[in-house]
């Protein structure tokens, strides 16, 4: 099982040619409620624009994956013991792959140095 970051979610939703590992993928997808969160807030600072009338709750309604909903009290507690980071964002989504044991889908130079193979699939 994968817990797409946020850029893999949004590659995914782009159909980017980085999000290609993932199509062929046969296990389960999932998105963090912390990535969700982010991209409200690319949107909102004018960093990014999903496709022509999408919103984020089209991206959390999307078949090809399931929103995750850890506990909260779990998550927050794993993600103060993730120190190598100050992005909120990424602190939280390492948490929730961490909490859950799922696989993390990212690009993210920082995280795939500090996280072993077992725990990201590099796109």
């Amino acid at each position: 099982m994968i817990l797409l970051d946020t850029n893999a979610l949004l590659w995914m939703e782009r159909a980017h040619p980085r999000s290609e590992p993932l199509l062929s993928y046969h296990g389960r997808l999932y998105v963090s409620p912390a990535s969700l969160l982010e991209v409200q807030f690319l949107i909102e600072v004018g960093r990014i624009k999903l496709r022509r009338g999408a919103s984020v709750d089209d991206l959390a309604r999307d078949n090809r994956w399931l929103v995750d909903d850890p506990s909260a009290a779990a998550w927050f507690e794993s993600a103060r013991d993730i120190a190598w980071t100050r992005d909120p964002f990424d602190r939280l989504i390492v948490a929730h792959a961490e909490l859950r044991k799922l696989r993390l889908a990212t690009g993210d130079s920082q995280i795939l140095a500090r996280l072993n193979d077992r725990q990201v699939l590099e796109l």
